[in-house]
């Protein structure tokens, strides 16, 4: 575990973009109980999360018309309590820091990981994210 005041700018980041932070399982929990679309974010000290995923995660955030209901960020490697709880709902997919997922209705419909990200920009990744987003969390009207 890192020193806390040392990961203090990069759980900020996250926050300062809307992103509410869980640092237990039952915060986790309550999030992913609410009806609709959440966005879990768990974040990592590593260097792709800091110039690949939160840039890419606050642009995308920033231009989409179909946001998630929630989002929520877990601190991997900080907060482990939250982060295996977020992650056992990633059920088939093994551990990563970071990783974006996508939730509907408390299951998985979209999960971006590390190999992803490390081969990725901020923009590329961006732009996945707004294709995950239209897909999966825009409102559908009747």
């Amino acid at each position: 575990m890192y020193p806390e005041l040392m990961v203090i700018p990069m759980r900020e980041e996250l926050v300062r973009a809307g992103i509410k932070e869980t640092r237990t399982a039952e915060e986790v929990d309550a999030a992913l109980a609410e009806p609709g679309t959440t966005l879990v974010v768990v974040n990592s000290i590593c260097g792709c999360a800091a110039g690949k995923a939160r840039p890419g995660i606050r642009l995308a955030l920033s231009n989409t018309p179909n946001p998630p209901d929630r989002k929520i960020t877990v601190f991997a490697g900080q907060d482990r309590e939250a982060t295996d709880r977020a992650r056992s709902y990633f059920e088939g997919h093994p551990p990563s820091s970071p990783a974006v997922a996508i939730m509907r209705d408390g299951k998985l419909v979209y999960l971006m990981q590390r190999a992803v990200i490390e081969q990725s920009t901020a923009q590329s990744i961006a732009d996945e994210l707004l294709r995950a987003f239209d897909a999966y969390c825009a409102k559908t009207t009747a």
